[in-house]
């Protein structure tokens, strides 16, 4: 049995009622996009937070840009998971922890714990860390506006 669901997005994204906001986070998102971490690192940073913050649209989206940059199913799949699936070498699980503990702030009472940071510290120098910060507040920024007005999946692409 298949049950069809009507989704209905409750406004225009924000983003595109305000411009300038558009432009701010695209310049945010393309300063993050630099040689200090793989782009593959960044892409994972954005489907797991994006996965976290239940945005259908980007997980829809980053996981289509893995693909397009050659990561193989069986990784894009475990992003989910990634504690538990070898795929993944030690920076980008220092990544994808940073990331969890970025995105759910208020899960601890130290935002982000020390051995999360120590671990992405000694995979990352300043400027990388610099950059999945930047990366993974840009991510959650995106995730809240189309979460907010329940953005639908394939309506962006036009």
């Amino acid at each position: 049995m298949t049950v069809t669901v009507e989704l209905k997005q409750r406004m225009n994204s924000p983003v595109m009622i305000h411009p300038d906001a558009m432009q701010a986070l695209l310049a945010l998102g393309k300063s993050a996009h630099n040689p200090s971490v793989p782009l593959t690192t960044l892409m994972l940073v954005e489907l797991r937070a994006s996965q976290v913050n239940g945005c259908s649209v980007c997980v829809d989206m980053h996981s289509r840009d893995l693909k397009k940059h050659g990561e193989p199913d069986d990784k894009i799949f475990a992003v989910a998971a990634w504690r538990d699936n070898p795929i993944f070498n030690g920076a980008e699980r220092a990544a994808l922890a940073l990331t969890e503990a970025l995105t759910r702030l208020a899960d601890s009472r130290d935002g982000v714990p020390d051995d999360v940071w120590e671990e992405a510290a000694r995979h990352y120098d300043q400027k990388a860390l610099a950059t999945l910060l930047i990366a993974i507040g840009n991510i959650n920024v995106w995730n809240r506006l189309n979460v907010g007005i329940r953005q639908v999946v394939g309506i962006w692409k036009g």
